[in-house]
């Protein structure tokens, strides 16, 4: 695959590394460095270098700052594995650096969405708004399933885990254009090297195999949502009409984001867009992300 057949982003990136909390992370720039800060936050097996279709759509002037979160990207891994709590202690130092003394607003997606639906609940005063792109949380456990659980944890610790390999990014690309199909494959060219590393004869992806471990912690909602409940900063939920995860809220996709407990959200469906909004309506999305802030903030 000739370079000339890869997305050329618009607004060009740089990139810096800090020392967090044991974990030499990367965190990816655009904008101007005196702009007001946004954060974004990715989800899982994704990186933050993907928000580029998002970046180079948007009309306001940003500093964004787009971390790789422990074990994705071009962070470092943990060693142990992975806690769900250890996302929100990163972040809440990543703001540090980056704004000690004012709140941000946060847009995010998926796993990132879920750790800002968090923390803006843990942590309010740090938040001043927050775009939750299909962060909606997940079924209830119950406590019943624990014992099969914690089973299935020591097993794939034993056995241990592995994502899959590629002979070479083209093939990549054309796994991640086939689940997306709203994806044009110059941009799926692009997130297969966003995604991806040669090593050796093959391409892997930049994800520490130990996120693939099931998750010994059962999942609360109750917990969630009285973090979301929390939440003081105007909220935006945003979801796609096509999304497996609006589909498993069950009822309309209306229905399903009026459900979610946020005080003070506002809600906007994306037609014909899937679960990752940032690779099906990048467009869209930045127009919503500019229009819900300018009236927020």
């Amino acid at each position: 695959m000739q370079q000339s057949s890869i997305y050329r982003p618009r607004t060009h990136a740089r990139t810096t590394r800090h020392a967090i909390r044991g974990v030499n992370y990367n965190v990816r720039e655009w904008g101007d460095p005196a702009a007001p800060i946004l954060v974004y936050l990715h989800g899982w097996a994704d990186t933050g270098a993907t928000f580029q279709f998002v970046v180079d759509e948007l009309r306001s002037d940003w500093r964004i700052i787009a971390p790789d979160w422990r074990g994705f990207g071009d962070s470092q891994g943990s060693v142990a594995g992975y806690w769900f709590a250890d996302y929100l202690a990163d972040l809440d130092r990543l703001l540090a650096i980056y704004s000690p003394d004012a709140a941000v607003p946060l847009v995010a997606h998926s796993m990132g969405a879920n750790v800002a639906g968090l923390y803006a609940g843990a942590m309010p005063s740090r938040v001043s708004a927050f775009i939750n792109m299909e962060g909606f949380g997940l079924p209830d456990a119950q406590p019943a399933e624990a014992p099969e659980r914690y089973r299935q944890w020591l097993s794939a610790i034993r056995t241990g885990s592995a994502f899959s390999r590629y002979p070479d990014f083209a093939a990549l690309a054309a796994r991640i254009e086939s689940r997306n199909p709203r994806l044009s494959r110059a941009r799926a060219e692009f997130v297969a090297r966003c995604w991806g590393v040669q090593q050796g004869t093959e391409v892997v992806l930049r994800a520490d195999p130990l996120h693939r471990l099931p998750n010994p912690v059962l999942y609360r909602r109750e917990e969630a949502e009285a973090c979301w409940r929390a939440v003081r900063a105007p909220v935006l939920l945003v979801a796609g009409s096509d999304s497996d995860i609006v589909q498993r809220m069950g009822g309309s996709a209306d229905a399903a984001l009026a459900g979610l407990p946020f005080p003070n959200a506002s809600r906007s469906l994306i037609d014909g867009a899937g679960h990752r909004l940032h690779f099906d309506a990048p467009a869209e999305l930045a127009d919503l992300i500019t229009t819900f802030l300018a009236r927020a903030l």
